[in-house]
């Protein structure tokens, strides 16, 4: 028996190439009207800036859009805004955004979270307008950070707060991995109330991941401080190491221990200080405060060799309490009169002070040395102004407060008793 060929197959085959030319002219056809959206970086710029702002409960706006695909994708984005809705002001500005991340983070949807590199020009963070936004978004489950094979660069910035700011923002990061150390440096000049913080500091993080996860890692950083107002400048090099921890909302270094040495100038005074800290170091609610905290300072000759503990913070003002002793009388302050002078006990302190950053106003200090008792009121610039005069000044120091002591010689006449009112500080 023979085969017959039915009458339909050559009819088919005809039929199965005009399906799969029309389907290929179709996702040609596709494919150029991808290609030609994909060449218009403004309308796909935009829906992206689009998407994204959708997913973070934000308006995200730029002036200009441009990207590349070849090689490496890269995006551009200039005049950049980022603002929550009903907000009054962006939380973030940017002259420039510039971001070159692999193809594979692309393939992956951010499974593989590996950007190339990331370049922000000036920007502008306004904190408030962050904290706002932040208060609005859900707890994140399963927090993650990305790699960053080329780093992170920050030029120009600068973080707005409603009483300071800090200015001259630079961020260099060379490489982020997670689980690696983390090395950055960071400058900026922070500014409030009259004076100015320059700093310079090169950043040592052992695990970047391990903060995510709740868990301590180590930190060290090294630089330099120039706390300066109007008539005075003082510049220190600092270090500060530790275990640091992340909170929600705050940073925990526990136990800090920081060392500081610099220079106190104002006008013709120069006054060398070396200044040790060590105690857990928190901040939340822009305020840096070390409770308890362990001080030690010591310095040229009109600085007294001291130890003490109490408690430091330091945010839009100074607060210092502390309790400790003067290991002697400063070989730079006026002499001690007879009997004073002869004894070698230390001398107990309580120190309170809450002002500016620079100590320009009042310190009040309650002193002892045996049965002596000095209770006082000063501001710290002129007291050392008078201890620089020396002779020349005046023979009181200016200070206001009560000098107590069962026995003094001045002179050759000793007095019995004496008690003294100051009032010569304001």
């Amino acid at each position: 028996m023979t085969n017959t060929p039915s009458p339909t197959a050559p009819a088919s085959r005809p039929h199965r190439w005009l399906r799969r030319a029309i389907l290929l002219l179709a996702l040609a056809f596709g494919l150029v009207l991808l290609a030609g959206w994909l060449l218009q970086p403004q309308r796909a710029g935009r829906l992206l800036l689009a998407l994204a702002g959708n997913a973070l409960a934000l308006d995200l706006r730029a002036g200009d859009i441009d990207y590349r695909l070849r090689d490496t994708p890269q995006l551009v984005l200039d005049d950049v805004t980022a603002q929550h809705p009903g907000d009054a002001v962006p939380l973030l500005r940017a002259k420039r955004v510039f971001v070159a991340l692999p193809w594979r983070t692309l393939r992956t949807r951010g499974a593989d979270l590996t950007v190339r590199r990331i370049e922000l020009d000036q920007p502008v963070l306004d904190l408030p307008a962050l904290q706002r936004w932040l208060a609005t978004r859900p707890p994140s489950t399963t927090p993650r950070l990305p790699t960053l094979t080329d780093g992170l660069r920050v030029t120009d910035g600068r973080i707005d707060n409603d009483d300071w700011r800090i200015e001259g923002v630079g961020i260099d990061v060379p490489a982020l991995h997670p689980d690696k150390p983390l090395r950055l440096a960071v400058r900026g000049r922070y500014v409030a109330r009259g004076m100015t913080l320059p700093a310079d500091l090169a950043l040592v993080l052992d695990t970047p991941k391990r903060l995510l996860d709740r868990r301590p890692t180590g930190l060290r950083a090294t630089g330099t401080l120039v706390p300066a107002g109007d008539d005075w400048r003082m510049p220190v090099r600092v270090v500060l190491t530790g275990p640091l921890r992340l909170g929600r909302d705050s940073v925990l270094l526990q136990p800090a221990t920081a060392g500081l040495a610099g220079r106190y100038r104002s006008g013709p005074t120069v006054t060398a200080f070396r200044l040790g800290l060590h105690g857990p170091l928190a901040f939340n609610n822009a305020t840096w405060r070390m409770i308890p905290a362990t001080v030690v300072l010591a310095g040229d000759a009109s600085v007294p060799t001291a130890h003490a503990r109490g408690s430091v913070s330091i945010g839009s003002t100074l607060n210092l309490r502390l309790d400790g002793a003067l290991a002697d009388w400063p070989a730079g302050w006026p002499a001690l009169p007879a009997p004073l002078s002869a004894s070698t006990a230390p001398l107990p302190f309580t120190l309170d002070y809450r002002g500016a950053i620079a100590l320009t106003d009042t310190v009040s200090l309650a002193l002892r040395r045996d049965s002596t008792a000095l209770d006082a009121r000063f501001r710290l610039p002129e007291v050392l102004a008078w201890l620089d005069a020396g002779t020349a000044g005046s023979p009181l120091p200016p200070l206001a407060g009560t000098l107590s002591t069962p026995r003094v010689t001045l002179d050759g006449v000793t007095l019995d008793g004496v008690e003294l009112d100051l009032d010569d500080a304001p």
